[in-house]
């Protein structure tokens, strides 16, 4: 479902597997009323699980206000290239069907955990480092340990988390020390002998002045009809080829249906190299022909997509991912756009998507 209406422009989607609903909501700004994005939301907090807001950190107070102090993890986002002076939408996910367990991290509500008869959940967000004031190759071991012991709160471990998230402030001037670090972490906890996340990499601030802010979902079968796997690109080499530590999808197989989760893609070519440089259109064409092939070499189609988050360099160029769904038969993408700074100087636009089937 999706609508336009009082300066919003908003969608439902909603997967259900026997009595646990998850929903994602996406509410995108059309109008001059930055604070229009958030009226009536949420209906029921208690089902609030995660929520990213995209916009100036200026709003962030008011914005916490508005929703009553929102008692759920929240992850803020102000693009690097962002001026600050807009609120361009949000994305958040909803369970109902499970009591949901709030975790919490130095006093803040940074994860939401819970079950169901397949699997147990953790969905972290707004994973900040302990010393603002360290380098910020020790703002990233810090973040990744925190992640590590909130995960230990809701009985999980870090080789249960299938997808990350991870924004860093200025990503331009230090992605590859960041991925140092996180190949360093993935080593010693093993992750390359298990599997390797889904990912999604951006350059965004946060209101904290951290040097990065992260999330991350970890889930853990309860029996063996539960498959987790790491799913290759058709179009694309794994990324690993190049240093950066994440996989180009996961796909979780439960008894009754498939999810799949895809990594934050950008207009790549086989061998790696960035493609289309100074082309935003022509890079929208590659990358959604990527994750097109992705959605099909798992029997899924862009019907089947339950939320994504459009990063581009220059939100002017926004309607140009409307232009390519509207001239390839796209309908009703589930996809809020953000203003952000992808992980190469020449890449102007990255998708990450989420997909579901029933088995």
């Amino acid at each position: 479902m999706t609508a336009k209406e009082n300066g919003v422009a908003q969608f439902l989607r909603r997967t259900t597997c026997g009595w646990i609903t998850e929903s994602c909501i996406g509410v995108q700004r059309v109008g001059d009323d930055p604070m229009a994005i958030f009226r009536g939301f949420p209906e029921a907090a208690d089902e609030v699980v995660a929520q990213w807001v995209f916009g100036g950190c200026q709003f962030h107070d008011a914005v916490q206000k508005a929703m009553g102090q929102a008692c759920w993890p929240m992850m803020w986002l102000q693009g690097d290239p962002c001026n600050g002076k807009h609120l361009s939408g949000f994305q958040a996910v909803l369970v109902k069907g499970a009591p949901i367990r709030r975790i919490e991290l130095d006093g803040a509500v940074v994860g939401s955990a819970w079950s169901d008869t397949d699997a147990d959940y953790c969905w972290l967000t707004g994973i900040l480092p302990s010393d603002l004031s360290a380098p910020r190759v020790a703002q990233t071991r810090q973040v990744f340990e925190r992640m590590e012991a909130v995960l230990k709160q809701a009985g999980l471990g870090f080789l249960d988390v299938v997808r990350t998230w991870l924004y860093l402030d200025h990503l331009l001037d230090w992605y590859g020390e960041f991925n140092g670090v996180r190949t360093r972490f993935f080593e010693e906890r093993g992750v390359f002998n298990n599997r390797v996340p889904a990912s999604t990499g951006i350059g965004a601030c946060n209101p904290q002045g951290a040097a990065l802010v992260a999330g991350a979902l970890a889930v853990r079968p309860r029996h063996r009809n539960v498959k987790i796997s790491v799913i290759a690109s058709p179009l694309q080499c794994e990324a690993t080829n190049y240093k950066s530590s994440f996989s180009r999808a996961m796909e979780l197989e439960f008894p009754g249906r498939r999810q799949l989760l895809i990594s934050g893609t950008a207009s790549i070519a086989p061998g790696g190299e960035s493609m289309h440089r100074g082309n935003t259109a022509a890079q929208i064409d590659l990358t959604m022909k990527v994750v097109g092939a992705i959605l099909e070499s798992r029997g899924m189609a862009w019907q089947n997509t339950t939320r994504a988050i459009g990063y581009f360099q220059d939100m002017r160029d926004a309607p140009l991912l409307a232009d390519y769904c509207h001239a390839n038969g796209i309908q009703d993408l589930p996809v809020v756009n953000a203003h952000a700074t992808v992980c190469r100087h020449d890449l102007l636009f990255e998708i990450e998507l989420d997909a579901a089937v029933s088995a």
